[in-house]
């Protein structure tokens, strides 16, 4: 099984950032799903149906494992999974950076629609 990762397909920089995650993907561990596709599919993703909520707030990602990471968490597991942004996932993993990154995660995707715009129609590809 593959990491499973949930994404805002609507947000133009959510979607910039999968598009440039997949590049470095390179052992191919990696699936993208939109949050739009969980809301037209929810039987398709049983693990994230007490999540809908949040979907769009947070990215969200089912590790191989089975763990469910969101938000911050998402961001540096995601990272320790791609072998070129590993050192960057090190340092997210120091102790109490979590204090600091999480609210930073929370404010920034709070932000990011008015900054970043948001398609009128979900973009896959």
């Amino acid at each position: 099984m593959k990491h499973l990762v949930f994404y805002d397909a609507e947000c133009p920089f959510c979607f910039y950032v999968k598009k440039s995650l997949r590049k470095l993907d390179w052992l191919n561990k990696i699936d993208w799903v939109s949050v739009q596709e969980v809301e037209k599919n929810p039987d398709d993703y049983p693990y994230m149906q007490f999540r809908h909520k949040r979907m769009y707030d947070e990215i969200h990602m089912l590790t191989e494992s089975g763990n469910l990471h969101a938000g911050f968490y998402s961001v540096r597991r995601l990272l320790m999974a791609l072998p070129l942004t590993i050192p960057l996932s090190i340092l997210l993993y120091l102790p109490f950076i979590d204090k600091l990154g999480s609210p930073f995660y929370i404010w920034f995707s709070k932000n990011r629609y008015d900054w970043f715009g948001r398609y009128p129609e979900p973009r896959f590809e």
